[in-house]
């Protein structure tokens, strides 16, 4: 009688089938440095794969789903793959294909959390109230069902717009709150009515057979938390769970994840807390750094070597990220020779910033910058902010430079560059009938199609312009109501503006300050809630400020016509210009990082909203940015930009600092600084002009960035176009004051800072003025007309 061992009689439990596919040979392994390897090998239990940026994740991810197929752990339909958009998933089915040599069917569980979710949710709908043929709502439907319910709750749906709910409800869903479990502390929300109306939106969900993308994970949650025989189902379905992007995932994702994992516990979870950027979508960086106590007993293997950029990039982004304390710790390396180090270089402002960036682009296209040329398609200049394109946009036009956005329109194809370029060719002519059709209402007017047709037909009757034939229509009573009344005071002002284009009456930057802000175009977006609207003010900004470079209104909109016609075709090699954001995930052999000035980076928004949290999201951001380098990375800032058409001092972001200075080459642009050129330049002339003129030869940013150059910083010049801050006329105000300004009126002393006064106008609002420019209200009656 013969008796096993304790191996023996192990191996007699696993199936044969099981025995002999793990004998199979897995070629696909031999390609695997040793810290892959130990991920993809390491199939039971928790695992959490902590890879840094270009340490081949996506290549140990799927080379771990081959691994369990071809060893026969588990067939297809039990293993659960979740990443966060449809072209990854794709990506990862295509690659387990390629590692195994063969199509991979049957994986129905494979793809992103909501295309997921909605199988899952259309096998039990009834048990959330739904029919299991429900729809899903669009962004549009969503808002125009909460504004009906808005509207019958007696609420201004100006002031509390649709959207604004919307982000609020999608808030709550993404923390898997139904109506009943939104914390007290929440309630206030949407003017103390969020919570009930959030309530209706449900109910009139169920009623319609619908939800919304936010319904998909937190009605799954809800089912495996009150449900737990159907939890209990797909834990012992769900033999491997595979997630990746945990950093990114939000509360609803990480409890939906959580529960299902409870069953086999073998979950792996692929991520880097380095890379967490998308706090302001709900992503919860917190997810990823407690995976230890959520899983005890996990295992963490750290992807360290990187594949994609040389020692002095990798060593730039470590000393960047390591000023975080709210994270797991890695140390990247990579076997790549060590190329340049990352080079920093300081303007004067942001247009000298990128003529500089243009100029290096061409230099590295032709192969004259001292190394082999360079196609554009890989070069990428990498921004915190949408607006900040626009320099780069003028600039490259203006050279014939190729160039893509990626991620959004072009700056001049943006909506809202769009619509305040319609009301600016409307001031230069009235006759301008599709300026007139974009905009008659935008912001809204009461107008609806019936009226904008009254206005057509009116005009073509008469044989006139659109202007003229809204004029006719409002004095023939054929537009009744609100409506006649708007339309009336937009034909009033548009006559208004052209006078003063005609007359020279103001400057043109004062003049399309003044349209956007009597048109009430301005006021449309201060007042929309959605994520996007601080963009779009912040551009229709830089579009003012563009303004600046231009002798009149109509010399901009032709130089705007002509650089728009002139484009490139579609085919050829292109530099591409993104966001931050945008660019995770992706990788360029030279990247230009502009703009790295405090308050624009790091976000000053960022850190006012969220504090040390959202500083420690910002350095994220700069660690991402640095990492998308292979072989060429620039950091850029400026001394000083323009804002309001006032020169402001900037200081260098507090990032450039914690750059580690061996592994950095401090760069001077010519003229700047002076030193070895033989005497001033025109081009430093006139840097010094501008330097006198804008005052900031003091400045803390100008200052620090002499203090970073290696070179004999040049001195203030001596010149009489040095506009001097006047403190005798500051000196003469106080808060409270009661004072008078030829354009603005009467009006309130708010605030001082510097020459500057805040001021509350009785009827123009609140501006900021120069000292020089107000007089005392009892002195009124002097200023002469």
């Amino acid at each position: 009688m013969s008796s096993y061992s304790e191996e023996e009689a192990f191996e007699a439990a696993i199936p044969l089938s099981r025995q002999a596919m793990s004998a199979r040979p897995t070629p696909y392994l031999d390609g695997l440095n040793p810290a892959q390897r130990d991920a993809v090998e390491a199939l039971d239990g928790p695992v959490l794969m902590l890879a840094g940026a270009g340490t081949g994740k996506t290549k140990a991810l799927t080379t771990r789903i081959a691994h369990l197929f071809v060893t026969g752990r588990a067939r297809p339909n039990e293993v659960l793959a979740v990443t966060f958009t449809n072209k990854a998933a794709r990506e990862m089915k295509v690659r387990v294909g390629d590692l195994m040599g063969q199509t991979v069917e049957g994986m129905p569980w494979m793809g992103t959390f909501h295309s997921v979710c909605v199988k899952l949710l259309r096998r039990h709908a009834e048990l959330v109230g739904l029919k299991s043929n429900f729809t899903i709502l669009d962004t549009d439907d969503q808002n125009r069902l909460l504004k009906q319910l808005i509207i019958a709750a007696k609420i201004d749906e100006k002031r509390w717009p649709a959207r604004m709910l919307s982000g609020v409800i999608d808030a709550w869903k993404n923390r898997a709150w139904m109506p009943d479990a939104v914390p007290s502390a929440e309630s206030g929300a949407f003017d103390g009515r969020g919570v009930e109306l959030y309530a209706q939106y449900q109910q009139r969900l169920r009623e319609l057979n619908a939800t919304d993308f936010g319904d998909l994970l937190m009605h799954m949650v809800v089912i495996f938390q009150r449900h737990e025989d159907i939890l209990q189902q797909y834990q012992r379905w769900f033999r491997y769970i595979l997630v990746d992007e945990y950093q990114d995932t939000n509360v609803a994702q990480y409890l939906w994840l959580r529960l299902l994992a409870q069953g086999h516990k073998n979950i792996c979870c692929v991520g880097d807390d380095d890379q967490s950027i998308y706090g302001w979508r709900g992503a919860e960086v917190g997810n990823i750094l407690r995976f230890e106590k959520d899983f005890p007993g996990a295992k963490v293997v750290r992807l360290e070597q990187n594949y994609r950029s040389t020692p002095h990039i990798l060593a730039a982004a470590s000393g960047v990220i390591s000023g975080n304390t709210g994270r797991l710790g890695k140390e990247l390396w990579t076997e790549a020779e060590e190329g340049e180090k990352v080079r920093l270089i300081g303007h004067w402002d942001g247009e000298v910033e990128a003529r500089w960036i243009g100029e290096e682009i061409e230099a590295m296209q032709r192969g004259t910058r001292s190394m082999s040329p360079m196609s554009l398609d890989h070069m990428a200049i990498l921004v915190r902010a949408s607006h900040q394109m626009r320099a780069f946009e003028d600039r490259f036009l203006t050279i014939g430079l190729p160039y893509r956005v990626i991620g959004g329109p072009r700056f001049y194809e943006r909506m809202e560059i769009r619509d305040a370029m319609a009301y600016f060719r409307l001031a230069v002519s009235l006759e301008d009938d599709l300026a007139f059709e974009r905009i008659v209402n935008t912001p809204k007017r009461g107008l609806g199609d019936k009226a904008v047709q009254t206005i057509q037909s009116a005009a073509r009757s008469n044989g006139v312009s659109l202007v003229e034939g809204a004029r006719l229509a409002v004095q023939g009573g054929l537009i009744k109501g609100k409506g006649a009344k708007a339309l009336a005071g937009l034909v009033q002002a548009l006559d208004r503006w052209h006078g003063q284009v005609v007359n020279e009456a103001d400057t043109h930057v004062e003049l399309a300050e003044m349209v956007l802000d009597e048109s009430g175009y301005t006021t449309m977006w201060l007042n929309d809630k959605t994520p996007e609207a601080p963009g779009r003010l912040e551009n229709l900004k830089e579009l003012v400020k563009a303004l600046e470079n231009f002798e009149n209104l109509q010399g901009f909109l032709e130089h705007v016509s002509l650089i728009m016609d002139n484009e490139t075709e579609e085919s050829g090699e292109k530099v591409t210009i993104m966001t931050l954001h945008g660019a995770k995930g992706l990788e360029f052999p030279a990247v230009f990082l502009p703009g790295w000035e405090d308050g624009l980076f790091p976000s000053q928004r960022s850190m006012d909203e969220s504090g040390l949290k959202g500083l420690e999201e910002e350095r994220r951001l700069a660690y991402v940015g640095i990492t998308r380098a292979e072989q060429i990375c620039t950091i850029s800032f400026a001394a000083n930009r323009r804002v309001y058409g006032q020169w402001q001092s900037q200081m260098p972001s507090r990032f450039v600092d914690e750059l580690p200075a061996e592994h950095v080459d401090v760069l001077t642009p010519p003229g700047l600084f002076g030193g070895g050129y033989g005497g001033e330049t025109t081009a430093t002339s006139d840097l010094h002009d501008r330097a006198a003129e804008a005052n900031v030869y003091n400045s803390p940013g100008w200052k620090r960035l002499q203090a970073r150059s290696n070179m004999r910083p040049l001195t203030q010049p001596q010149t009489s176009r040095s506009n001097v801050i006047d403190m005798d006329a500051v000196a003469s105000f106080t808060v409270g004051d009661r004072v008078f300004h030829q354009k603005f009126g009467y009006g309130e002393i708010m605030g001082i800072e510097g020459d500057k006064l805040e001021i509350e106008f009785d009827k123009a609002g609140s501006k900021k003025v120069v000292a020089k420019f107000i007089v005392a209200a009892d002195r009124a009656d002097d200023v002469p007309f």
